[in-house]
């Protein structure tokens, strides 16, 4: 454990999930891995860390240690269960009314618009830092919206452009996500700060010389499953595959609240195109078992409408594997083209098929994009993006 010279009191805002629980069931997704490895990279710094969300069970204790120098609070504000994440802004005011009287702190470092709208006011009557951090943002009713991109109400549109214009500092994981605040929320390029996530390269590591593959090929497209993931687009992909060489597709995650009947519709299209037995759903995975099935696969499929960053790419970069993604917003960043992968601009099947077929067909091809991605996760560790929050947390207390 390394220590910082000077201690801080961090209060990190998730209201509307929590960062404790588990990845890739309900709306738990990406921005909790970041909250929670972030947490605990900050505390082996040497800082304490508290995380404050939403109580969405009875069962649930009013705080947990999570790790040494961490500690997770549940906040009950509307009912003690999950709700569609779309309905949290009827909760800001209560969860607002419980944050006072948590503390003290000396930054209060928000997660969401939800979380964001909350921490504000709080932070501005103790008289320190608000940071906000966005992982999604609401597209306006005059955006031309990505397929599987919805508009959202204008009280969040609202909220956001209040947050980037009011907050300290604003903290984005990419520069598509910073140039989206600066360019759809006005945010002033000075208080913006790119601090991008990192991964566990412990965790997600590339097979173990020698292993033996699975009898069948196959690619792994790990995410919620909603439209705005594009898994239609995976499995049309797949079905465009040669059939001597055709890999089954395995999708892990779980259906999104706001998603209706989209799993049925994917298992549909996979049957209406002849490859219903090479198509798995195996809802949401663990960290350990995702790792798992990442080490084995032959490629991992990103093929996302949007992405701020695309943390899965990295993950399966990490894992020694070929990622194969769209070119969408963070994952520009996230792979890097022709190197630890590839980002295609096309959303055609054909061009898809032809890339993945590529990667299983030509191994010489395959191991250069795998040990290239391995190299590049390397360099992207959690103390890394924990040492950028730390140099923001600074700036905004004076204390560089």
């Amino acid at each position: 454990m390394s220590t910082t010279v000077e201690p801080l009191r961090i209060g990190l805002v998730s209201l509307h999930t929590s960062p404790g629980d588990e990845p890739g069931s309900g709306e738990v997704g990406g921005m909790n891995v970041v909250v929670r490895h972030q947490a605990e990279a900050l505390a082996d710094r040497g800082h304490h860390v508290e995380i404050v969300t939403r109580r969405s069970s009875p069962t649930q204790p009013d705080s947990v240690s999570l790790v040494p120098g961490v500690c997770l609070r549940f906040l009950s504000a509307g009912p003690a269960a999950p709700v569609p994440k779309g309905e949290h802004d009827a909760f800001i005011e209560p969860f607002r009314r419980g944050l006072e009287a948590l503390g003290p702190f000396d930054v209060l470092h928000a997660h969401h618009w939800f979380s964001g709208a909350a921490a504000l006011p709080v932070a501005r009557q103790r008289g320190i830092p608000h940071v906000q951090s966005f992982h999604s943002i609401a597209a306006a009713s005059t955006t031309p919206l990505s397929e599987g991109e919805r508009p959202e109400s204008s009280g969040r549109m609202a909220g956001e452009a209040m947050l980037a214009r009011d907050s300290d500092a604003v903290v984005v994981v990419s520069e598509a996500e910073a140039d989206t605040v600066r360019t759809r929320l006005g945010g002033d390029p000075d208080r913006l700060w790119i601090v991008p996530p990192g991964v566990d390269g412990s965790v997600f590591r590339p097979a173990a010389v020698g292993a033996r593959r699975a009898d069948v090929p196959y690619v792994v497209a790990a995410a919620r499953v909603q439209p705005l993931k594009g898994l239609d687009l995976a499995i049309e992909a797949i079905a465009g595959i040669s059939e001597a060489v055709r890999p089954t597709l395995v999708i892990a995650g779980d259906s999104s609240s706001e998603a209706g009947d989209h799993l049925a519709e994917l298992r549909r299209l996979a049957a209406a195109h002849g490859i219903a037995d090479r198509v798995t759903f195996i809802g949401p995975q663990s960290r350990a078992d995702l790792a798992f099935l990442f080490r084995g696969a032959a490629a991992v499929l990103v093929p996302s409408h949007s992405e701020t960053y695309g943390l899965v790419a990295l993950e399966g970069s990490a894992s020694g594997v070929p990622v194969v993604a769209a070119a969408a917003g963070g994952l520009r960043e996230a792979v890097v083209d022709g190197e630890t992968g590839v980002v295609l601009e096309s959303r055609s099947p054909a061009v898809w098929a032809a890339e993945i077929e590529r990667i299983l067909t030509e191994p010489e091809y395959a191991a250069a994009l795998s040990a290239a991605g391995r190299e590049h996760a390397e360099r992207l560790s959690w103390e890394r993006s924990a040492i950028g929050l730390e140099q923001v947390y600074r700036r905004v207390l004076g204390r560089p």
